[in-house]
């Protein structure tokens, strides 16, 4: 059997890091993880190849190839996957699709011959047996929260691992928060489940063998889910396996507000080799919170859980959400202050999506307050329900967000504002000026030093950071990198 796993393109998005991959060369952020793990349950015996669409050309002759095209796709991959679809179905090529977009609007796809939906982990299973016996069925699901402890180490043989940025493995699913506007709980659960050591040691050292030295992103739902294992067994035996290999990775990963509340927890993280962590901060406004069930972030000084967070090494990356019923007309001068005296330089702010089997999503059916479906990209301008505030004057104050947040002036200014108070627990090693970090600095010196509107700025935070925080000029060439691409993305 020979199957052609195919993960469609993603937009220019907030997340794309597009404009920024340019500097360093790469094609794209982060592997796909899902079908790489899928890959891995498939039968030993059978050929399998893997196109990422973000970072290669599928062709028809690859897709001749293959007796089966597997897909698997976010709801933001929507356009690409069903250019897909069209191209394998005026070939004749069968179609097996899973993931999050398949999961949540199967109904879309009529076309489609196998939906294998859920978790892989309990629905694949079933399928194979099926194929095997000639008598597959359309579709496959199930509402058990499979043993992750079973998930075998994915199969990374099938990449270009010189084309992405950063990779990533799983530790845990699912959330034990619940919010009004999130489908991880729809998807993964409310209880999370971990994986064991072992399986965490398998695939660093995997990664490691295939000589890996680089990022590597914790892609859980929320990473402190179950602190207490953390703390016991997870922490301690990555710090064990970092110093025993020379620290040759560095972490990242999600987790809740709460994080600031375990000083033992963000020493263990840092001390691990963790140096960024993205929180759903999502508004300053309780009422907002209130109404969308963010009940971990309220009561809260927030910006001084974040400065807490970044006390102890870890830099954080920021999720904020407008459009929501209580926001008053004040909301956009307040995300702004937030953000900029937070020192949040990856401030990702976005209008609110009610994407479908959410809490939001039946309540604004109630309602009768529904447009359409989520696009699964909350930065594109889009709002798919009839929210309580004027649509003009929401759309509005998002762009005035934005423009502000991201023009360089504020953003340089935050930078500066961050690297000021971050008090850096980083391994102590040498940082890594490969000819790809040189040429991307030589980069960052012509497009935003030399051409770029921010040229004053640029050079101010060059000069500002070798006279007063020299420790951090990789950090600051880094974050003026992400400026150039986050202004990119403002100007589409």
């Amino acid at each position: 059997m020979k199957i052609l796993m195919v993960y469609p393109k993603y937009p220019d998005t907030f997340w794309s890091f597009k404009h920024a991959l340019k500097f360093i060369s790469k094609k794209a952020s982060f592997p796909p993880l899902g079908l790489l793990t899928v890959a891995a349950m498939l039968p030993k015996e059978w050929e399998k190849r893997l196109i990422d669409m973000n970072v290669s050309v599928l062709t028809d002759d690859a897709l001749k190839w293959a007796d089966y095209v597997f897909i698997s796709a976010m709801i933001v991959q929507i356009k690409s996957s069903k250019e897909v679809i069209r191209r394998c179905k005026k070939l004749g090529i069968r179609v097996v699709v899973g993931g999050p977009l398949f999961t949540t609007r199967y109904e879309e796809f009529e076309e489609i011959d196998h939906f294998v939906l859920n978790e892989a982990e309990s629905t694949l299973p079933s399928f194979l047996d099926d194929l095997k016996k000639g008598c597959a069925q359309h579709i496959y699901t199930s509402k058990e929260w499979p043993d992750i402890r079973k998930t075998p180490c994915s199969q990374w043989e099938l990449i270009n691992m010189k084309k992405y940025a950063s990779m990533c493995i799983q530790y845990s699913r699912g959330c034990p928060f619940n919010c009004e506007f999130c489908d991880i709980v729809i998807l993964n659960g409310h209880k999370p489940r971990t994986k064991s050591k072992d399986q965490i040691l398998e695939e660093l050292e995997v990664l490691y063998a295939q000589g890996w030295r680089s990022s590597v992103f914790f892609v859980d739902d929320n990473f402190i889910g179950n602190r207490k294992r953390l703390k016991i067994e997870i922490l301690p035996f990555l710090i064990d396996w970092m110093k025993q290999k020379k620290y040759p990775f560095s972490f990242f990963t999600e987790a809740s507000i709460n994080l600031s509340d375990d000083e033992e927890l963000m020493r263990l993280m840092a001390k691990a080799g963790f140096n960024k962590v993205f929180v759903g901060i999502e508004t300053p406004n309780e009422e907002s919170l209130t109404e969308c069930n963010k009940y971990v972030n309220k009561n809260r000084d927030l910006v001084a859980c974040v400065k807490k967070i970044q006390d102890n090494g870890l830099e954080v990356q920021g999720g904020f959400i407008v459009g929501f019923d209580n926001d008053p007309h004040s909301i956009f001068e307040s995300q702004i202050n937030f953000i900029q005296k937070s020192g949040i330089v990856t401030a990702m702010v976005g209008l609110l999506q009610a994407p479908r089997g959410t809490r939001l999503y039946g309540r604004l059916k109630k309602e009768n307050r529904l447009l359409n479906d989520s696009s699964g990209n909350n930065t594109d301008f889009s709002i798919n329900f009839i929210p309580k505030m004027n649509v003009e004057i929401l759309i509005n104050g998002y762009k005035k967000i934005l423009n502000t947040i991201y023009s360089p002036k504020h953003y340089y200014k935050r930078v500066i504002t961050f690297l000021k108070s971050y008090k850096s627990k980083a391994l102590k090693k040498k940082i890594n000026f490969n000819f790809c970090n040189l040429r991307a600095f030589f980069k960052s010196i012509w497009f935003l030093g030399i051409i770029g509107k921010e040229r004053f700025h640029y050079w101010k935070l060059i000069s500002w950071t070798l006279v007063r925080r020299p420790g951090f000029f990789h950090l600051a060439i880094s974050f003026s990198i992400y400026g150039f691409h986050f202004r990119k993305i403002v100007e589409i």
